[in-house]
């Protein structure tokens, strides 16, 4: 038995929006030199949701995530000059402005998409950094060293899950392209 499109929809609509918000808590806690990694998380958290929602956002719904997104990719960009560790922000950005684009062109989600040598490429990366964060998160119990540079996870920090499930929400909205 499977879920109806709907409800699995709204459940990657909600998924993403809890990592978001869970993100922007995490910006206001946070140190000025990580504050603006979680605030890019948190943004593409929300942004992921508006773009899940089932039946569209409207015709300028498009136009806007396109501008946003750019922003986005432009900020993470500004990011990379403290290491290569925020590379995954641009890529992020970068596919969420390219579904965006694609959305723009009167397809939207499931409608034609748009190259797929574009797509796959996207979906190779998401795959393999779902499958590394998952690896990631089970093993973190377990006494693995945290990564140098990175951040060190605190109990009860639920980050590793966080871009877990926003990995896994991408992946699923490239799917639907």
């Amino acid at each position: 038995m499977s879920l109806p499109a709907s409800l699995s929809a709204w459940l990657l609509v909600l998924l993403c929006a809890v990592s978001g918000a869970y993100c922007l808590s995490r910006a206001r806690r946070s140190e000025r030199e990580a504050r603006g990694g979680a605030a890019g998380e948190a943004l593409m958290g929300f942004g992921m949701a508006v773009m899940a929602v089932p039946p569209g956002i409207g015709p300028w719904g498009p136009a806007v995530l396109l501008a946003v997104f750019c922003g986005a990719a432009l900020h993470a960009l500004w990011l990379l000059r403290g290491g290569v560790h925020h590379a995954h922000h641009l890529v992020g950005s970068l596919a969420m402005a390219y579904m965006a684009l694609t959305m723009t062109g009167g397809g939207g989600h499931g409608h034609g998409g748009g190259p797929p040598l574009v797509t796959g490429a996207l979906l190779l990366y998401f795959a393999g950094y779902v499958l590394l964060g998952g690896a990631r998160l089970v093993t973190a119990g377990g006494g693995a060293q945290p990564v140098a540079g990175g951040p060190s996870a605190r109990p009860g920090d639920l980050t590793g899950a966080c871009r877990l499930a926003m990995g896994i929400g991408m992946l699923a909205m490239l799917l639907s392209l």
